[in-house]
């Protein structure tokens, strides 16, 4: 129960800072990438911001055996940049690039009741089926042919 709790507040502060920032505000991302234009640069500095507060976290907390709650920590095994991590990185992107939001924008967006941010959580819960489908389909013929 206090994995849970403790997922919920770090939910909940996280959401905080990205409404806080404007970032769930789609206009303002896309404002980002228009740099002919109306180019906005604030979202480099919440990106920068959180890279700082990232480095100067996992100096602590990787010195610890363990997480609090978890056994081990789960970090990434390969530091390889293969297909799937440039394709996933692409396909990011340009939805991201399209419609103004991402994932860590959206989820907070849905408190506002706009009908883009559901059709976007909506669109990104559909793809992550279809991409758990395919990834399936696609381990099953090569298990097999072994």
């Amino acid at each position: 129960m206090a994995r849970i709790a403790l997922a919920a507040l770090i939910g909940l502060v996280f959401g905080t800072g990205i409404a806080i920032s404007g970032m769930i505000n789609p206009a303002k991302v896309l404002n980002f990438f228009d740099i002919a234009g109306t180019w906005d640069p604030s979202l480099a500095f919440v990106m920068g911001g959180a890279l700082v507060v990232t480095m100067i976290g996992y100096r602590f907390v990787l010195r610890r055996p363990a997480p609090v709650f978890d056994t081990r920590f789960h970090l990434p095994g390969s530091r390889a940049i293969d297909t799937r991590l440039v394709a996933g990185s692409a396909v990011f992107g340009i939805g991201w690039g399209i419609t103004g939001f991402c994932p860590g924008g959206a989820i907070p967006a849905l408190g506002l009741m706009e009908t883009d941010a559901f059709v976007f959580v909506a669109a990104m819960v559909g793809g992550i089926v279809l991409a758990r489908i395919a990834q399936t389909a696609l381990v099953r013929p090569a298990t097999a042919a072994n």
